[in-house]
């Protein structure tokens, strides 16, 4: 979740008439289309301040997070939004957030929140979606607040992977570096990567075996720099660490470098383990798909500069979902989401 730019139009351009047909790359156009052959990219929503961490439960339904930066508007306090594909309408499920950003549902059904700072929870929470009721399931890591987690991801032992950079918020920043870090099933947290630049996305192979964590470094944790000055960005790559059984990641490689460019956001497996990542590259703003080895498969192109992905769930389950500035998108693919084995 880098800073929105201000001077942005709360407009979405799809709404202008404009139909984006997605390109496929290489082998991809002759043997695996990749995306439903005609389909073209669907305005779903567009009254949102700033969308991100897109997540569908089980019955269809889509979450996504609208992050109301404090200091671009009238001191709102973070909402998460509900869309029904069934009606089309999209309508406020919670609000205030606590500054949600990534969301999550895990195989109990559970959404898995990863809330952000700018007067949000700095914290993992969990809300049982029968009762409405909701858990802290990180807040401290030894003994002081998290930067601002930003995106999270759950493997099939029912461990979360969270990222934890600064990207808007005038709190302390009390933990010394941007990691990610990994919630035990026993609510123990521990800190597992400390090498991923400024890490943002994240996401855990089909296998299991990979963790993949994007560094989006913008050189900066706020948007209150004197106008006069521009901030030096850092790393900003797809990266890929070898995930053990117990948990533990070590750095593998960097899968794609995106270098002089702004790098991705977020991102989401397929079944078959090909990476979509939503990339905020000016020159070249969309969802690329990649094979494990960081082959480029497909482009979808996106009017906005996107912030993060989901697969739908059951009758969607091949449905794309794309958060992208001010708006909602979704695309027909053709291959399935990865789903966690339901409990």
């Amino acid at each position: 979740m880098p800073n929105l730019n201000v001077s942005q139009t709360l407009a979405c351009a799809i709404g202008a008439g404009l139909a984006l047909a997605p390109t496929l790359i290489g082998n991809a156009a002759d043997s695996d289309p990749i995306i439903t052959p005609g389909a073209e990219l669907t305005e779903l929503f567009s009254d949102a301040h700033f969308t991100e961490g897109p997540t569908v439960a089980p019955d269809g339904t889509v979450y996504f997070s609208d992050i109301t930066f404090t200091d671009q508007t009238d001191m709102q306090a973070g909402h998460i939004m509900r869309y029904n594909p069934e009606t089309g309408e999209t309508t406020v499920f919670r609000s205030p957030s606590g500054m949600s950003n990534g969301m999550e549902f895990d195989a109990q059904g559970r959404l898995v929140i990863a809330e952000g700072a700018d007067f949000g929870g700095r914290r993992i929470t969990r809300t049982d979606m029968e009762t409405g009721k909701s858990e802290i399931i990180a807040g401290l890591y030894n003994g002081k607040p998290f930067n601002s987690p930003n995106d999270l991801a759950i493997d099939e032992q029912g461990r979360i992977y969270f990222t934890d950079p600064r990207y808007a918020g005038q709190e302390s920043v009390e933990q010394p570096i941007f990691g990610v870090y990994r919630i035990d099933p026993d609510g123990s947290v521990h800190l597992v990567v400390t090498d991923g630049g400024k890490p943002n996305g994240v996401a855990v192979s089909p296998d299991q075996k990979t963790l993949y964590v994007i560094s989006h470094d913008n050189g900066a944790m706020g948007s209150n720099l004197p106008d006069e000055m521009e901030p030096h960005k850092g790393q900003m790559a797809l990266l890929a660490y070898d995930l053990a059984p117990e948990g533990t990641a070590t750095f593998r490689k960097v899968l794609v470098d995106y270098a002089p460019q702004d790098g991705p956001d977020g991102m989401v497996v397929d079944a078959e383990g090909n990476l979509w990542v939503a990339v905020r590259d000016e020159t070249r703003p969309g969802v690329r798909v990649y094979t494990p080895e960081g082959e480029e498969l497909a482009y979808v192109e996106t009017p906005d500069k996107p912030t993060n992905v989901a697969f739908g769930h059951g009758k969607t389950s091949k449905v794309l979902y794309i958060t992208a500035e001010h708006c909602l998108y979704s695309i027909q693919t053709t291959k399935e989401g990865y789903r966690l084995p339901q409990k």
